[in-house]
């Protein structure tokens, strides 16, 4: 799998509807310990989601606002969407390999359930987040 950096990127949502155009959507990419722990906190809004990887859990102490959050296994497949007020702490799960934050309410919009497939790219190199396996 690549080493990516803390940047930015796109998460792409394949489409609602067979061969629908997908949801692109602005993507802050946090891979250092540091990014990774500062996620959210502090802010009153996201524009577009943050990606944290490695993660397979997260909390929402400190946090301003209520968070969607989606699990990534190491395909990039979804394995669960939660809805997290401020001041929680989430369960890790088990396959999860990465985790997507976005504001609540959001991910249902784009399109972003248990079993969808999201693509990764990061905006510096223009590739993919590569899958394992």
């Amino acid at each position: 799998m690549a080493r990516w950096r803390d940047g930015r990127g796109e998460l792409t949502v394949p489409g609602r509807e067979p061969g629908g155009p997908p949801v692109r959507v602005p993507l802050e990419i946090a891979t250092s310990y540091r990014a990774r722990t500062k996620g959210l906190l502090g802010r009153d809004s996201l524009d577009g989601a943050l990606l944290l990887s490695p993660a397979n859990s997260v909390h929402t102490f400190r946090m301003r606002m209520p968070i969607d959050v989606a699990y990534l296994d190491r395909r990039l497949t979804v394995i669960a969407v939660r809805t997290m007020p401020p001041g929680r702490l989430g369960l890790p799960r088990v396959r999860a390999r990465h985790v997507v934050e976005a504001e609540a309410g959001v991910m249902e919009r784009w399109g972003v359930k248990t079993g969808t497939r999201v693509e990764i790219v990061a905006a510096e190199k223009g590739q993919r987040l590569e899958r394992e396996g």
